[in-house]
């Protein structure tokens, strides 16, 4: 496990101004311009891709080169390759846009370019409360139809308006999905029940089954969407494309933010352990940082960066990105970039840090990578080698 040391105390997400963060350098306002930036890799430079978007949250590539784009009031819009935002699609659900819901995720199937379908997560206002729902459409023209709920991370929690989750991956074979679901922030022991979806990392199927060797698939007392527990709030998942091996990142509390190593059936802690402390300052389950059969993140922060979007670098990204995994940090805000060795972080960098709340992180289908930065005038960088 590496460590950062501790300092400074922070600010609770839900309490931080979207307007704290430095703005982007006035050089950048048209979209054509650049910014030249070192790193250990070589320099790159960066600029505007497109603007307009009112806190972009997630996105996909489209097969005919087109980014879908969620905004977290309720919007999906489909970028062009030149830049260009769309009108906001039509079909979408009504969602919770109140505290950190709203619309959050969207991934494209696997085999869109033969079925349309796309996947999407938001914040839903249902009976009892909100709660966090998968959905399924499929993406006609410029309208979502055939929209299905596919699970709701129940059961629904009447007080409260933070810790979603709800970012979506899909396995390497395309047959299975992973969605992350926060605790809820007022219930955080939900994390540790075993038949609330609420701090869990669910993986189902792609019409909402439950696969047979999930592992607590057909266990009296269990979800069998369940494939880990004890979470806080993790808004990244992604795939390591060398070694297959699942990762998330997730939001600690006043530090301890982590990045984990999903294996299935295993249990990552929280609340019963944290390398974070209240945001009172005071510790949490009495200062434990471990426990018997509880797994140890590969990597924690102290203080907070707060994690959000996850994106290794694939085969085919340019060469100053490959061999890294990538992190889009809220609080001092930026991307943080970590070196692998396996499943090892061997060595991190921090680019572009203080710039702009970054929420998620893109690699584009010409080996460039995207940042989404979470702003009401939220804009999508590209970053490509110099």
């Amino acid at each position: 496990m590496s460590i950062v040391s501790p300092g400074a105390r922070t600010v609770p997400l839900h309490r931080r101004s979207l307007f704290a963060a430095p703005l982007l350098a006035p050089a950048l306002a048209r979209a054509q311009d650049f910014e030249t930036v070192p790193s250990r890799r070589g320099a790159f430079r960066f600029r505007v891709f497109a603007s307009g978007l009112e806190n972009p949250w997630g996105g996909g590539f489209l097969p005919d080169g087109r980014l879908l784009v969620t905004e977290r009031p309720g919007r999906v819009r489909l970028v062009s390759p030149e830049g260009q935002v769309s009108a906001p699609l039509a079909g979408l659900p009504e969602v919770e846009d109140s505290g950190q819901g709203g619309l959050l995720d969207i991934q494209p199937a696997p085999d869109f370019a033969a079925t349309s379908e796309v996947f999407f997560s938001a914040a839903t206002r249902v009976q009892g409360g909100a709660l966090t729902r998968l959905y399924r459409a499929r993406l006609r023209g410029d309208r979502l139809t055939q929209v299905l709920a596919v699970v709701d991370a129940a059961p629904a929690q009447a007080r409260g308006r933070n810790h979603f989750g709800g970012r979506i991956a899909f396995s390497p074979d395309g047959a299975h999905l992973f969605l992350t679901c926060g605790d809820r922030y007022n219930e955080r022991g939900r994390a540790q029940q075993m038949d609330d979806l609420a701090g869990k990392i669910l993986r189902l199927t792609r019409d909402g089954r439950i696969p047979r060797d999930n592992p607590f698939a057909g266990r009296p007392g269990h979800r069998g969407e369940i494939w880990t527990y004890g979470h806080r709030n993790p808004q990244g998942i992604a795939f390591h494309p060398a070694t297959g091996s699942l990762f998330a990142a997730e939001f600690g509390p006043l530090g301890g933010d982590e990045l984990n190593l999903l294996r299935p059936g295993e249990q990552y802690g929280w609340p019963e352990v944290s390398y974070g402390r209240e945001y009172s300052g005071r510790p949490i389950a009495n200062g434990r940082t471990s426990g018997p059969g509880i797994t140890e993140p590969v990597k924690y922060w102290a203080p907070a960066v707060s994690p959000s979007g996850l994106a290794f670098a694939p085969p085919d990204a340019q060469p100053i990105w490959r061999g890294s995994l990538f992190m889009a940090c809220l609080n001092t805000p930026g991307l943080l970039r970590m070196e692998m060795d396996g499943d090892r972080v061997s060595s991190e960098e921090r680019l572009l840090w203080g710039r702009a709340r970054m929420r998620h992180v893109i690699f584009a289908p010409d080996g460039a990578l995207l940042l989404l930065t979470d702003e009401p005038r939220g804009r999508i960088l590209r970053l490509e080698a110099a």
